[in-house]
């Protein structure tokens, strides 16, 4: 379980494309945690995400199983200095202070695609 989940080109470790590897490096600036799901292993994946979110590029950020934006989103995030609370963002969720936040199970999200 996470409470984000990215839908990224690669992995963190390698990502394979400029925007994911900014991505990546964002959410571990500020301390996000996160899984990923590497989009380029699964075309239906990858089309299924873009029907389903109505967002055409990847990465593609989902706070709590809701799409969050990608990586201009997270980038102005950063600079208000609220990247570091998207785990905690729902309403069911605990505030950073309260607990570990809550999370997603990342296969409740594939089942909608």
């Amino acid at each position: 379980q996470a409470p984000v989940m990215v839908f990224m080109k690669g992995v963190p470790a390698a990502p394979q494309c400029g925007f994911s590897r900014t991505i990546v490096g964002l959410l571990e600036e500020h301390g996000v945690k996160f899984e990923s799901f590497n989009i380029l292993e699964d075309d239906d994946v990858r089309q299924g995400l873009k029907k389903f979110s109505n967002w055409p590029t990847f990465p593609q950020v989902y706070a709590h199983g809701e799409l969050l934006g990608g990586l201009d989103v997270c980038k102005e995030l950063a600079e208000e200095g609220e990247l570091a609370q998207i785990g905690y963002t729902c309403k069911d969720s605990e505030s950073p202070e309260e607990g570990d936040g809550g999370g997603i199970d990342t296969p409740v999200l594939g089942s909608v695609l």
